[in-house]
């Protein structure tokens, strides 16, 4: 099974490698072609983020802007009809499927997500490319699946690498990407099993579109960040605030969500008012920006993914302002964005939550560095160290990827400089947002999914031997071999709800197994026929001993269609029977034990546990 897990994961790598290309190219094409040449709008972009990039000086059109993102909505939401669950961001979508439906995705979803998000994110939607190519990837590895005709655990599996795989196409991550698919499913904990085929699909998938589009990262002219351990304290801090602006960042997003779900309008027309409100919300920032700058149409960042913001706050910018305005600026930056991605996302339109986490975390993080800078007036204190570590944490604790998240720094910073102050930030934002998620799907931990529960809860069985079971227990009625079957009656009269019967041979040893549903047969059926006998009616012997566990007595009763199995001692004599229901009792014993501990775990860390 490892071994088909590698080559299918191969196979995954190299499709969602050749898909994410496509994609990405599209995306870039289709800003070039309406934001940037159409309006005439500049978007802030990431050093790493200069392919397809427009150049010369387009005439900038203000009132374009501001209906251009409810048009792309307006698209988005009709071809959404045709698969409603790629509607918003696809981590979420992603998830569900995971834990509900086994790991299938419908095929269409491929190409509607793809067209949808292209008219998102081609208009100026306040969202992210990593979000759709999540749901894309995923269900690309489905589709691997099931033209490969694996098994149910496998194809989920392959869903997993899928997702790693899509991330790493568009975001070129290739181990954060692999981490961050099996970590998010969960809130504590990761799918263990996809890590391996996760991590060599994203490898695949990386090395195909370095091939098309060549080697970088996101973010250029980034610096070295000394570790200095007296800063440990400031980044705790900014850890705490991450954590304060992560939760406002989740309720206003629900609010939003639910603001748009109540509306009198049908489902597809939703991502067009999103659209409306967001253009509302960025023209006359653009407007003004622009009139400051004397460049018309120029970005700030709140309108797509917002890495161009990200790194303003990193490396700085020309046209940044210094001081305490500078620190203004980019926490109203932050607060933009925040709004912008909720309008878009919980509009439904096809946008990703991920990219918006990292700008609005990034933001806040660089003007949280700029104003302990001014106020320490400390030379070594880097502000692009607490916008990478701002942003990080962000996304990390609100998606419960601590692990992922810092791994997705340190490779967006081409170093692991950071690797200290994120550790100690990401493990204050995972306790301070316990009890905040932007995944709802999410389950909190593999015991609670679907498709965990009940490999999990048979794994109770293991703990329990045959002979735990036995004390007390009366001693079944057996039959022999030659006995007729017209001197039945009597015993089994005898045998109450016994229901599979141990045979004998002369020297009272175990040769088969006769069940009730057989000797009814005979009893209606056989009935004038004296010459049957029981060695007639006989079946493959089938018996457990006392130190076997009830997993594998289960596993055998299943296996031969039984009620019962006899319990054998060394010499293959009858010494007990073996019942499902006992071990139907015996398993719902523990598995209640085992769910009151987990409850309260839960609700002993649930009470220690700050609220953000």
């Amino acid at each position: 099974m490892v071994g088909r897990n590698l080559r299918d994961g191969i196979l995954v790598g190299v499709a969602a490698g050749l898909v994410g290309a496509a994609l990405f190219a599209g995306f870039e094409y289709m800003q070039r072609l309406l934001l940037e040449e159409l309006v005439g709008y500049v978007p802030l972009r990431a050093d790493g983020e200069t392919f397809a990039a427009g150049g010369g000086v387009h005439h900038f059109r203000p009132w374009l802007l501001l209906i251009l993102p409810a048009l792309g909505g307006l698209a988005a939401g009709l071809v959404s009809r045709l698969a409603p669950e790629t509607r918003g961001g696809g981590g979420d979508a992603m998830i569900e499927a995971f834990h509900h439906h086994g790991g299938l995705i419908r095929r269409r979803v491929i190409w509607v997500k793809s067209l949808a998000s292209m008219f998102t994110l081609g208009t100026g939607g306040a969202g992210g490319r990593e979000g759709p190519t999540m749901q894309i990837g995923g269900a690309l590895g489905g589709l691997v699946g099931r033209w490969l005709r694996v098994s149910h655990r496998e194809r989920r599996v392959l869903m997993v690498a899928g997702v790693a795989a899509g991330m790493s196409a568009v975001f070129r991550c290739p181990l954060g990407s692999a981490l961050l698919a099996v970590e998010v499913l969960y809130k504590d904990g990761f799918e263990s099993e996809a890590l391996i085929p996760s991590v060599l699909a994203s490898v695949v998938s990386y090395s195909v579109i370095i091939s098309i589009f060549g080697e970088s990262t996101l973010f250029a002219r980034v610096p070295r960040f000394p570790f200095v351990p007296a800063h440990l304290p400031l980044f705790g801090l900014l850890a705490l605030l991450i954590a304060a602006l992560a939760a406002i960042f989740v309720r206003v997003y629900r609010g939003v969500h639910g603001l748009f779900d109540r509306l009198p309008v049908p489902d597809w027309t939703r991502p067009a008012a999103g659209g409306l409100a967001l253009g509302a919300l960025c023209t006359p920032a653009v407007i003004l920006v622009g009139n400051y700058l004397h460049a018309p149409g120029e970005g700030l960042g709140i309108m797509g993914g917002g890495y161009g913001a990200v790194q303003m706050a990193i490396s700085g910018s020309p046209w940044l302002p210094v001081g305490w305005v500078a620190v203004g600026l980019l926490v109203a930056l932050s607060l933009a964005k925040l709004f912008a991605a909720s309008l878009t996302i919980g509009s439904g339109g096809s946008a990703g939550d991920f990219a918006p986490s990292l700008a609005i975390g990034g933001l806040f993080g660089g003007a949280f560095g700029r104003a302990a800078q001014l106020l320490t007036h400390d030379p070594h204190l880097q502000p692009g160290a607490f916008a990478l570590v701002g942003m990080g944490t962000f996304y990390g604790g609100i998606a419960h990827v601590p692990l992922s998240a810092l791994v997705l720094v340190c490779e967006l910073a081409g170093n692991y400089d950071l690797l200290v102050p994120l550790m100690l930030a990401q493990g204050i934002a995972f306790v301070a947002l316990r009890n905040r998620s932007l995944y709802s799907s999410q389950m909190p931990t593999q015991r609670d999914s679907p498709v965990h529960r009940d490999a999990l809860l048979l794994d109770v069985l293991r703990t329990i031997r045959v002979s735990d079971l036995m004390t007390g227990q009366a001693a079944p009625i057996c039959l022999f071999q030659h006995t007729p079957t017209a001197d039945l009656v009597p015993s089994v009269a005898r045998a109450g709800d016994q229901r599979v019967f141990p045979v004998l041979d002369r020297q009272d040893r175990l040769v088969g197994l006769v069940t009730s549903s057989a000797l009814r047969m005979l009893f209606t059926e056989l009935s004038d026929a004296p010459w049957v006998v029981v060695g007639d009616l006989l079946q493959r012997a089938v018996s457990v001993k006392p130190e076997d566990d009830l997993r594998s007595a289960t596993e055998a009763m299943i296996a031969n269609d039984l009620r019962g199995v006899p319990i054998v001692s060394n010499d293959n004599r009858v010494i007990g029977m073996l019942d499902e229901g006992d071990i139907a009792e015996v398993y719902f014993k523990a598995a209640v034990r085992a769910e009151r501990a987990e409850s309260s775990g839960k609700e002993a860390s649930s009470s220690k546990a700050p609220r953000a």
